[in-house]
């Protein structure tokens, strides 16, 4: 999953695909509420909550552009059933942001928070996934503002919703709390392999009551 691979076939690239996908040639745009205007000098990101040492940290868009760039070639699959294999995400590895700004002993869980105050929430170690990135290109372009520029999220092994557009910071938790799709009836923790789409087919121990 996420390697760049030769395809001589559809049937080919479908056996890539989590149950339920299907094969999407090019890159639909989908999101919930009007694309916000980019403003760089009130732009900032943010990472708070349970801080290691208590304290927020800030960058401001150049100050975060300036972070050590890296890139993985990974899949995004939407829960709408489309699959968009083999992508290059150019950005700052979520990894980067814990070590610069390493959470607490005791969290767990984070909320990522973005725009109009969407957010969505991951375990911290789907966050700290070795492809989870904050992506501001793909393919070697600069983002659209329609995929969430200046920065999205891309969080390759779990649906794309787990990844917002339009990013602005990282909140560290100690305790599970739903965001704003998984408090509307989406999986508290998404994971397209098990198909993992809604609220009501979670397990014990998959999330917090709704």
């Amino acid at each position: 999953m996420g390697q760049p691979v030769e395809r001589e076939s559809g049937e080919a690239a479908a056996s890539e695909l989590p149950p339920g996908q299907r094969l999407q040639r090019g890159w639909p745009v989908t999101h919930y509420g009007p694309v916000p205007k980019f403003r760089p000098e009130r732009w900032e990101f943010r990472v708070f909550g349970g801080t290691a040492d208590g304290e927020k940290r800030c960058w401001n868009h150049e100050e975060f552009t300036a972070l050590p760039y890296a890139t993985v070639v990974a899949d995004l699959h939407c829960v709408t059933k489309f699959s968009m294999l083999g992508a290059e995400w150019g950005g700052v590895p979520a990894r980067t942001v814990l070590e610069i700004a390493p959470p607490a002993a005791d969290v767990t869980h984070v909320m990522v928070w973005a725009e109009y105050g969407f957010s969505s929430n991951l375990r911290l170690e789907d966050f700290a996934a070795e492809r989870t990135i904050f992506a501001t290109h793909k393919d070697g372009e600069l983002l659209t503002a329609e995929h969430g520029f200046p920065v999205r999220l891309v969080v390759p092994h779990l649906y794309a919703w787990k990844g917002p557009k339009w990013v602005r910071g990282v909140e560290y938790m100690t305790a599970d709390r739903r965001g704003f799709w998984e408090e509307r009836g989406y999986h508290n923790i998404g994971d397209p392999w098990k198909e993992q789409r809604y609220s009501y087919q979670e397990g014990p121990g998959d999330g917090p009551e709704l």
